[in-house]
């Protein structure tokens, strides 16, 4: 116990130094098994304002609040049809987060299922959640808020503000089961990486060790470093305690361009260099413009003669200007910013213009196309 405080208060001590460009370790790591967990379920929501499900294209509503009467003691005559226009079937989802303890509460989101127009006034009458294996870790129940709207008139027309089909409740879902857990079992703890990177793994296992003695973290592969860990769990919650607040340099980045094709978003790295290479770039300017025309009969109060509308298309092709611009050796990313931008092009020709150089060899990045 002793050593282990001894262990703790020097590195209290050594996190008190000034450290440049650094990330703690809570940033960009998380301990292995310390996880949320998702939930879903399925309920009703009642209470709608005429804005439920329509009975006769969502039956399952209808079995749903036939079965809930019965758990009530109430039974329908057979062959009755339910008209119901304020209940709407939805599906219930939430994230249990990791160590939740029963009687704790949680937030859950709902949305309808069926064709519900509005969930707006609604409240959601006892749902349980269940996990992965089945078991219920959540009860929810509560009135929805919902930041969508939706109106309509007589005559079909309708507008809608936002997403009136789902909604939150604040704390609307109680904890009835912790998730198990072999955080305080483990003889040995693992810090994976969020991004994995060798450099990173290295220096994180290089820290630990000069902070809290020889052999105590392992780096074993680009995302998880091992870490010894006391087996007591009062001395381990101090121990990650003081654990995740290490501060490390991350390794710095692969060089890599991310295109996004659908909206001509693209981002360039820190570490992309260019090669040498003159790069030109031009366009064809096509215009089409129609101008339709009437054409009148020669003489006038002609018989037989109609007057007719005909087309006149004007079809105009244009070439832009086009400068040639030359990457010297080891261009950065600010060159690259530089050049493109004295030249005028767009999102799509400087998209055009790194997948050239990609193909030339002169682009020294990975290029990514999303």
């Amino acid at each position: 116990m002793k050593n282990l405080l001894v262990i703790l208060i020097g590195a209290m001590l050594v996190l008190a130094g000034p450290v440049a460009r650094a990330d703690r370790v809570k940033d960009i790591a998380s301990v292995a098994g310390v996880r949320q967990n998702q939930l879903t379920g399925y309920g009703l929501v009642v209470g709608l304002n005429g804005t439920g499900d329509q009975t006769t294209q969502t039956p399952f509503t209808v079995q749903s609040i036939i079965n809930m009467l019965t758990q009530f003691g109430v039974t329908l005559p057979p062959g009755v049809n339910l008209q119901l226009k304020n209940v709407a079937a939805v599906t219930v989802h939430a994230e249990l987060p990791a160590f939740s303890k029963p009687g704790q509460t949680i937030d859950v989101t709902v949305a309808s299922i069926g064709n519900a127009k509005s969930l707006r006034g609604g409240s959601l009458l006892m749902a349980p959640l269940r996990g992965a294996d089945g078991n219920v870790y959540a009860i929810a129940q509560g009135n929805l808020i919902v930041g969508g709207f939706g109106a309509s008139g007589n005559d079909g027309s309708r507008v809608t503000v936002n997403i009136p089909s789902a909604g939150r409740i604040p704390n609307g879902a109680t904890v009835e089961r912790a998730v198990p857990s072999d955080f305080l079992t483990r003889e040995v703890l693992a810090l994976n990486l969020n991004v994995p990177d060798f450099t990173t793994a290295y220096r994180l296992a290089s820290v630990i060790n000069e902070t809290l003695g020889p052999g105590m973290a392992q780096a074993v592969d680009a995302v998880s470093v091992n870490v010894r860990a006391p087996i007591d769990p009062a001395q381990r919650t101090s121990f990650i305690s003081v654990l995740e607040n290490f501060e490390v340099e991350p390794g710095e980045v692969a060089a890599r361009v991310i295109v996004n094709s659908r909206t001509g978003t693209v981002v360039i790295g820190s570490n992309v260099r260019v090669t040498p290479a003159a790069v030109s770039h031009g366009s064809l300017v096509v215009t089409i413009s129609e101008r339709p025309f009437a054409s009148q009969p020669i003489a006038p109060f002609s018989s037989g003669g109609t007057t007719e509308v005909l087309p006149d298309s004007e079809v105009d092709i244009t070439q832009e200007d086009s400068r040639m611009f030359l990457f010297e050796p080891g261009a950065s990313l600010g060159d690259i910013v530089e050049a493109v931008n004295r030249v005028g092009a767009a999102p799509g020709d400087l998209v055009a213009i790194l997948e050239a150089l990609k193909q030339a060899g002169s682009l020294r990045a990975e290029l990514v196309v999303i």
